[in-house]
């Protein structure tokens, strides 16, 4: 099991926080998503550790930016 926690940039809203957590959570293997509002940290726990262009990816779908 792998947990990591990324910083997301751009959220502002309940519908932010919505939107990343709905596209990290359909990525394969992820078991859980938290998403932090103020401090916009975004912990997903997965199975396996997941690559960080794949949580990227899943950011950008979502309308967002993750700062590495």
């Amino acid at each position: 099991m792998a947990n990591v926690t990324y910083e997301v940039t751009g959220m502002t809203c309940d519908h932010c926080v919505n939107a990343v957590k709905g596209e990290l959570s359909q990525l394969e293997g992820v078991e859980a998503v938290e998403v932090e509002l103020d401090s916009g940290r975004v912990s997903v726990t997965s199975a396996e550790p997941l690559d960080t262009d794949t949580i990227r990816s899943a950011v950008e779908r979502a309308g967002y930016e993750l700062r590495v």
